[in-house]
């Protein structure tokens, strides 16, 4: 468990001290949000404020993982390196975009294929790689049976586990990238789903399958390959998140950009779908699930009948609209997604009594 408290310290101690030297390089090299035309006015003044903020957490969680494993002296898991890599991965794929709007002038930045392109190698190589590496219970980082609280039903077989995983990947990246419009939101709410994986892989760890006395129950425990691992890449990630929150919130000094949103996105569903609760995570990061829903049924609505729901999608964009403060929307934005990561829990605990 020493392991779980390391990795948390030690990667919001990293983006705390780290964070101002990173806004420092970026605005000296002139590295500055561009705004649309198109928001709400209110956000008018954030133009210029660095962004690609993203590097300061990616790096801190790696580092605190690392060192938490120098420290402790345990050898790292498949599982947790699956993460990170997917981690990485996507933030690589958005500091690429990011650069293109900032360098390049371009507002849009990647092409859409081609950051569609960049989100699916890395999404197919986490995906092929996370149904390798059986341990020596014969289990692999992920399963190719579907999940809530653990596996049910029957295997969906490899090739479906991949478009599965990729969905999963690009809905949570892409919901993480429409949160993020306001000061700390996006950030905030991942530390919240992020802490509430920390709780996951303990829990895990302590009622694994390797570690029962009693098999007569098969559900009554959990089959994940690197539990406690997870809870710590969790830790890392909700510590490098809750120091760099202290740069990010209103007014922010700086902006995770699509390096941070596509990498928080990613280390979400790597979390889900290495700790079997797939489906549990539409309801742990219940607020992106919401906002992307907005977004879906804004479109939807103007395509099929040429009226918005909205006054404006994402919908915390809606309410700055009506009035409400930005201070104002992201607190009560918290609130929801707390209450989220509440009623999953619950469900999750709940699932886990009920089979015990």
């Amino acid at each position: 468990m020493r392991q779980i408290l390391f990795a948390g310290v030690i990667g919001m101690f990293l983006t705390v001290i780290g964070t101002p030297l990173l806004i420092k390089l970026l605005a000296r090299k002139g590295y500055g949000q561009f705004i649309r035309d198109d928001g709400p006015r209110g956000h008018a003044g954030k133009k210029g404020t660095p962004t690609m903020g993203g590097i300061s957490f990616i790096l801190a969680t790696l580092i605190a993982y690392a060192l938490t494993k120098v420290i402790t002296g345990e050898e790292p898991s498949f599982s947790g390196l699956l993460v990170l890599f997917l981690m990485a991965g996507m933030g690589l794929v958005g500091y690429l975009d990011d650069y293109i709007k900032i360098v390049k002038r371009r507002s849009l930045g990647l092409r859409a294929k081609a950051k569609m392109a960049g989100q699916l190698i890395v999404g197919i190589a986490f995906a092929v790689l996370a149904l390798q590496f059986k341990d020596s219970r014969g289990l692999t980082p992920a399963s190719e049976k579907l999940s809530f609280v653990t596996d049910f039903g029957w295997s969906i077989g490899p090739v479906l586990f991949v478009v599965w995983a990729l969905f999963m990947i690009l809905a949570m990246s892409n919901g993480v990238n429409l949160t993020d419009g306001l000061d700390g939101l996006a950030t905030g709410a991942a530390v919240m789903v992020f802490g509430a994986y920390t709780f996951i892989g303990v829990w895990q760890f302590q009622e694994s399958c390797a570690n029962a006395v009693d098999l007569t129950n098969p559900n009554a425990c959990f089959e994940v390959r690197d539990p406690l691992d997870l809870a710590v890449v969790a830790s890392a990630l909700m510590g490098a998140c809750f120091g760099f929150l202290w740069w990010n919130t209103s007014p922010a000094k700086i902006f995770m950009g699509d390096t941070g949103s596509l990498a928080l996105g990613g280390a979400l569903a790597g979390l889900a779908i290495c700790s079997r609760t797939e489906f549990l995570m539409a309801l742990l990061g219940g607020l992106f699930v919401l906002i992307t829903m907005s977004v879906v049924i804004q479109v939807g609505s103007f395509k099929l009948t040429g009226k918005r729901v909205f006054r404006m999608a994402p919908l915390q964009h809606h309410f700055e609209l009506k009035g409400w403060s930005e201070v104002l929307v992201v607190v009560r934005f918290w609130i929801i997604q707390g209450m989220c990561v509440i009623v999953g829990l619950g469900l999750f605990y709940a699932g886990w009594a009920a089979d015990k």
